[in-house]
């Protein structure tokens, strides 16, 4: 007789043998690091792809960055319920993250969005 609940184990399971790797154009919640090397974020990044145990991908801010070119506004509700405005997506060069840094798929990029970034970066 099992002692461990069924919901309890399908979710260490898939956990442990889950295929949960991201793909290209999702979006997750990563341990970022910052651009000085000093030290990291916990923040939503738009994955663009997979290399070398690692990704490349694009930082996601909830700040105002409306008026910079280098940043396109999403639409967050998709991804984040709890958003009450929409976030901005860093459109400058990718960062590398760690795979093991990569924690909790929060969901994907529209489209016609996605297609942009995809141009862009030649994904």
């Amino acid at each position: 007789m099992l002692s461990v609940p069924l919901p309890s184990m399908f979710t260490w399971f898939w956990r442990v043998f889950g295929n949960r790797k991201a793909k290209p154009g999702e979006i997750w919640w990563a341990d970022v690091p910052f651009e000085d090397g000093t030290g990291s974020k916990v923040r939503p990044c738009l994955i663009l792809r997979y290399r070398w145990r690692g990704y490349e991908v694009l930082k996601i801010t909830s700040q105002d960055q409306s008026r910079r070119h280098d940043h396109i506004q999403i639409a967050t509700r998709h991804w984040d319920r709890n958003a009450e405005r929409n976030s901005y997506l860093d459109l400058t060069g990718p960062i590398r993250v760690r795979e093991s840094r990569v924690d909790n798929r929060a969901g994907a990029l529209d489209a016609p969005t996605w297609a942009k970034v995809r141009k862009l970066h030649g994904v």
